[in-house]
């Protein structure tokens, strides 16, 4: 079973995208944006499901570097 969870960055609270994990992500993992850009995990949140939902929704929070 896959895992889709929201990409949040840290510094605005807003979501940047949405990605699919095959397994649950480990707090240290490194991955790529739809941008190209690489970036790693700092927090990862997992909250309840909703009322009569198997599926709960998993926050990946990292902070993107400055554009130039």
């Amino acid at each position: 079973m896959s895992i889709i969870a929201t990409i949040m960055n840290t510094a605005t609270g807003r979501p940047i995208q949405k990605m699919t994990f095959g397994r649950m992500p480990k707090p240290w993992i490194s991955f790529n944006l739809e941008t190209g850009e690489l970036v790693t995990a700092e927090r990862i949140d997992v909250g309840k499901p909703a009322p009569g939902k198997f599926i709960a929704p998993v926050d990946i929070w990292v902070t993107l570097k400055p554009q130039d």
